[in-house]
């Protein structure tokens, strides 16, 4: 791994501290209605995200599940798209038309934000393969949770991904429950990363709470697809401290459980890394804090002040083919 520098760490803060602003708010917005629909919050596992994107270069690809949230802003996507997205706004990331759990953004490599689960493992290796055709060196980065680790389609793509050993790292951030259902519940194998071994595709579990071990075993995992060496299946092991959607009660598990997973929240412990290496004064911390503050406070002002998409909006962004002919109009 290469050395983590000071720099990396403050970055590390900076965008945990915003991902958790930007859910806490989205969470209390909901509440108040200004949210519909389903809305799944990342809180608890920023580490994943900050240490992903120090990993990898802007130009790489990501796709994910529904919980896209925290993974959209890391990538690029700007609050203030994020937030308007969320309130189904045309300003939004996907025009307000896919709400929280189809975050897109072609320009920042983006590219969902999926409410199928499992769906995106496929497509994600299609993106490598497109990579690969072209002969280029960027790497896909392809996040699913731990439920969709059931789905067949994992074990199709896994087998296709290693015969053609194309240049995409499979990550399961898991978190425990599939919606809420432990895993310990309802898998065999309680220990995801095994599942790529029967395909030969190196696996690893990585502690998913700290930004250096989620920095190290991508930075790993990326520059073996970069050499032509194929994919590589990390296993996440990360908490969420809300409920798998904001209707969710967590009766299937103790609120003791979340307390002793918030003793390892990943902004507090990198946090207390930045002051004791002395990487930063309490004023540069306290100055952070008030920055993001402004940002959510601007992003909620910019998403409630703009514009609903128009009718016509119905009729855009969608395939038509002419001669189709199956349908008659």
């Amino acid at each position: 791994m290469a050395k983590v520098t000071k720099d990396t760490y403050l970055y590390w803060y900076e965008l945990m501290v915003r991902l958790r602003r930007f859910e806490e708010r989205a969470g209390m917005l909901y509440g108040q209605q200004k949210i519909r629909g389903f809305c799944h919050l990342y809180i608890g596992q920023e580490a994943v995200a900050a240490g992903t994107m120090s990993a990898l270069r802007p130009d790489d690809r990501m796709i994910t599940a529904y919980r896209d949230h925290g993974l959209a802003i890391a990538k690029g996507i700007s609050c203030n798209a994020a937030m308007a997205e969320l309130f189904g706004k045309v300003t939004g990331c996907s025009k307000g038309k896919g709400g929280s759990m189809h975050f897109f953004s072609r320009e920042h490599h983006f590219y969902g934000g999926h409410g199928i689960v499992g769906a995106q493992i496929a497509l994600g290796a299609g993106i490598a393969f497109a990579d690969k055709y072209r002969k280029t060196d960027h790497v896909t980065i392809c996040f699913f949770g731990d439920g969709a680790a059931r789905q067949g389609i994992l074990h199709e793509t896994f087998n296709m991904a290693m015969m053609w050993q194309l240049p995409v790292i499979f990550v399961c951030e898991n978190n425990g429950y599939a919606m809420g259902t432990s895993v310990e519940r309802s898998s065999n194998v309680t220990r995801i990363a095994t599942l790529g071994e029967a395909y030969e595709m190196p696996s690893e579990s990585v502690d998913g709470m700290k930004c250096e071990t989620v920095h190290d075993a991508v930075e790993r995992a990326a520059a073996r697809a970069r050499r032509g060496d194929g994919p590589t299946f990390l296993e996440m092991r990360t908490y969420r401290y809300k409920g798998h959607s904001m209707s969710d009660p967590q009766k299937y598990r103790t609120k003791e459980e979340v307390e002793a997973y918030k003793q390892q929240d990943p902004i507090e412990t990198t946090l207390q890394t930045i002051l004791k290496k002395k990487y930063a004064t309490q004023e540069w911390i306290d100055e952070i804090h008030r920055k993001i503050d402004a940002e959510i406070d601007e992003c909620v002002r910019f998403a409630e002040e703009s514009p609903y998409p128009e009718n016509s909006a119905l009729y855009e962004d969608i395939y038509r083919q002419p001669d189709y002919p199956f349908m008659t109009e």
